[in-house]
């Protein structure tokens, strides 16, 4: 891969991959009916039994909770929809939305458009949404994209961007031989890596010290100690709020932009069905992924549905 295509995130290409394959070969040994989702479809629908619309996700949390903003505000607009959890990697759910055994589902723009064409050399939010459109199939599309996104991001503490007058990636090329940066394994050969930094902004670290937790709480432990200075860590994740950390400015684009943004089966959604998915992106911000995630994966352990549910009642998208 070259140094100016970053590669897809971890946490949804290797884990989802994993568990996506796994899905897709179990489903190919059953035989016999070619839709992956065959079993416990749609629902039909209570008021004159029009089809109902599948929402699907893939196999973590946040994605299951963006499924569950959609599918709630299209029930609070009398739109029959319901959920289909857990698909797996982007290569079993892409091919689910093409086969209508789903009708929706979120995706990230910058991991689609690299999906669609892994020469993409689009990197900010605009040009990645207008690139998008002309990359699918006929019979698929993708609506407004959300100001939310969830990318990787180096992050330091206060302390850190105090001491060394950092507010972003370019700062830290003054000062790079200085800091020690933490990221899984992978980040020491990864285009948006080791290599991305010292292509974009000259940054290459005193150390590089890798850890397998995704910049989870080995990798908090090691920042907030200061055995590390810089955590490559994702922008959704609840702990850079909980900690007061600093996510730092990437104005070169080694970090593609990774809006959210539903993938449809055009022929399956009306107008109005799209004017409320586009209304759910509309209002969806990356702090409310933020707090989204907390609430399901931090210590109140809520259903990615009853989150969801409070979140499209507070933005009035539901009673």
């Amino acid at each position: 891969m070259t140094s100016h295509l970053p590669s897809i995130p971890r946490r949804r290409a290797v884990a989802a991959l994993a568990a996506g394959l796994g899905l897709s070969l179990a489903l190919s040994a059953c035989g016999g009916s070619s839709n992956p989702l065959s079993s416990g479809g749609a629902s039909s629908s209570a008021s004159g039994g029009s089809k109902t619309l599948v929402v699907g996700s893939a196999d973590f949390p946040e994605s299951q909770i963006v499924a569950e903003l959609y599918a709630g505000a299209l029930n609070a607009a009398g739109i029959p929809a319901t959920t289909k959890p857990n698909i797996g990697a982007r290569e079993v759910y892409y091919k689910a939305v093409q086969d209508d055994s789903i009708d929706v589902v979120p995706d990230y723009t910058g991991n689609l458009l690299l999906y669609l064409d892994p020469k993409a050399t689009q990197v900010s939010a605009s040009d990645i949404a207008s690139a998008l459109p002309n990359k699918l199939p006929k019979g698929l599309s993708v609506l407004d994209p959300a100001q939310a996104e969830d990318k990787d991001a180096m992050v330091v503490t206060k302390a850190t961007a105090t001491k060394y007058s950092l507010q972003s990636i370019a700062d830290m090329s003054k000062v790079c031989s200085d800091l020690v940066i933490g990221a899984p394994a992978t980040f020491e050969q990864r285009a948006y890596g080791l290599p991305g930094l010292k292509d974009k902004y000259n940054c290459v670290p005193k150390q590089f010290q890798p850890f397998n937790d995704g910049g989870g709480p080995v990798t908090l432990k090691a920042l907030l100690s200061n055995d590390i200075q810089v955590a490559d860590i994702f922008t959704t994740t609840p702990s850079i709020p909980d900690n007061d950390l600093v996510v730092l400015a990437d104005p070169k684009n080694n970090f593609i932009a990774q809006q959210v943004i539903p993938l449809v089966n055009t022929a399956n959604l009306t107008d109005a069905a799209k004017k409320v998915l586009n209304s759910v992106s509309g209002k969806l911000t990356t702090t409310d992924l933020i707090n989204l995630n907390r609430a399901v994966s931090g210590n109140q352990k809520q259903s990615p549905a009853d989150a969801a549910k409070a979140w499209l009642k507070d933005k009035g998208l539901a009673s």
